[in-house]
């Protein structure tokens, strides 16, 4: 394969998975169904959890749904249809990271959207299913024990390089398990603080 070929390989991916990560679910529905912007409702966030505090907990498990499976998908194709050459994993790791960029900072908001969990879950699982189906569990019981969504997150994506690790990953999936764990982490960095001074919002029935 020449060097044409792999450049014009790389921007398909980039440029594909940016655009899926960017779509907007959690907005989508909210302006849908109640005719408001999620952006002012608030965190602001346009992930699931800010959508709960307004469409309720059905809705915020099918945007979480919909979110994993927009991080999955573009992974998945990449892994499917790119040329062997990349079968060490460095195209499948390239669309990850576009996808949850695209999802924090999707170009149909003006680089505004949500803190990339869910959409980072579907990312690892599309890499590797055992790791990706282990740290969903680990964010569902932190979360359902300590009724911090954001502590969930924090602990579940903090705990994925060691999970690829342990699994024998590609060096390139483990790589990319501390990219998303560094940026799901910063994302969540005003929670951190709200965190440390106990005024963080807990998880309503």
């Amino acid at each position: 394969m020449d060097y044409v070929e792999i450049l014009r390989q790389i921007a398909l991916v980039v440029a594909s998975s940016y655009l899926i990560g960017s779509i907007p679910t959690g907005y989508i529905i909210v302006k849908l169904f109640k005719g408001e912007d999620i952006r002012t409702i608030g965190s602001g966030s346009t992930g699931a959890t800010n959508v709960k505090r307004v469409m309720g907990k059905k809705w915020f498990f099918i945007v979480m749904l919909l979110d994993a499976l927009k991080g999955a998908l573009p992974v998945i194709l990449t892994a499917q249809y790119t040329d062997a050459l990349w079968e060490i994993g460095l195209l499948p790791v390239l669309s990850a990271i576009f996808v949850i960029l695209g999802h924090s900072k999707s170009v149909f908001l003006n680089f505004t959207g949500g803190k990339s969990v869910a959409s980072g879950i579907g990312t690892l699982l599309a890499l590797n299913w055992q790791a990706g189906l282990t740290i969903a569990a680990v964010w569902a019981v932190v979360t359902w024990v300590s009724k911090y969504v954001s502590l969930g997150s924090i602990v579940a994506l903090a705990l994925a390089p060691l999970l690829m690790w342990f699994l024998n990953a590609p060096i390139a999936y483990i790589i990319y398990a501390v990219i998303a764990a560094i940026y799901v982490i910063w994302l969540h960095r005003e929670n951190i603080k709200r965190l440390k001074e106990g005024n963080e919002n807990k998880v309503r029935e």
